[in-house]
């Protein structure tokens, strides 16, 4: 990472945190839970990922009944989320293997391994991807790691972060060299906050965006007059 680029990216999540402020983590869920709770908002929205995990504790209260379960009670009670049957058999490896290897039901240990270590064993676990160990590594463990999402991989090349065409594989490793480690969380959430409100897939309200001026796209839109800040409207009385 240059140091012009370095300079952009602290200059803008300085902006980002004057827009939407610095938001701070929350309650933390323990690393299996966490684990879980990602592997179900795997393409679905935020309130239906929800709706899934409490569904399924209500119905299984503890992992060693989600385990017992039969399969079909399992998709059953995490249908809400969607693709449901791919990932009960996520949910129920992940198990699997943790009870194997750990002895228990329990990835507590995580929170005591080096980073890289944590990493390195939550994607051992099949089924489990970049995004949702870097979810597990920051908001269970409080691990500096960046998880990107959709909105994130979007906005990320639309500011000119990383290169237009990156796939999301490389939006990942990029940012993770890019984004300080005491700004991971706050930079996650305001990023998120800006592609969900803001730095839209269709129709980005880019004149409203605290970022404007340094994106990329939003410079090349308006000279070409793709995006235009809202009409005025003539008063009538």
């Amino acid at each position: 990472m240059t140091a012009t680029l370095g300079t952009k990216i602290s200059r803008e999540l300085d902006l980002l945190e004057k827009s939407f402020g610095r938001p701070r983590p929350g309650r933390r869920l323990p690393p299996l839970d966490e684990l879980v709770l990602t592997i179900l908002s795997q393409h679905t929205s935020d309130v239906n990922r929800d709706r899934a995990y409490r569904q399924l504790r209500r119905r299984f209260p503890t992992w060693a009944s989600v385990l017992r379960a039969p399969l079909v009670e399992l998709v059953d009670a995490i249908r809400v989320g969607g693709l449901a049957p791919t990932k009960s058999r996520v949910i129920r490896n992940v198990l699997r293997a943790v009870l194997r290897d750990q002895g228990r039901l329990d990835l507590g240990v995580l929170r005591r391994m080096p980073a890289d270590q944590a990493k390195a064993y939550l994607l051992g676990l099949k089924g489990v991807g970049e995004k949702t160990a870097c979810c597990v590594l920051l908001f269970s463990c409080g691990r500096p790691a960046f998880p990107v999402d959709t909105h994130i991989h979007r906005v990320a090349r639309r500011l000119g972060w990383v290169p237009s065409k990156a796939t999301a594989g490389r939006t990942h490793a990029l940012l993770a060299a890019m984004i300080p480690a005491g700004r991971c969380y706050a930079a996650h959430i305001n990023l998120i906050t800006l592609g969900r409100r803001i730095c839209r897939s269709r129709a980005p309200a880019c004149p409203s965006c605290p970022l404007r001026r340094g994106c990329r796209y939003a410079v090349t839109s308006l000279r070409r007059g793709v995006l235009r800040g809202p009409r005025r409207r003539h008063a009538i009385y």
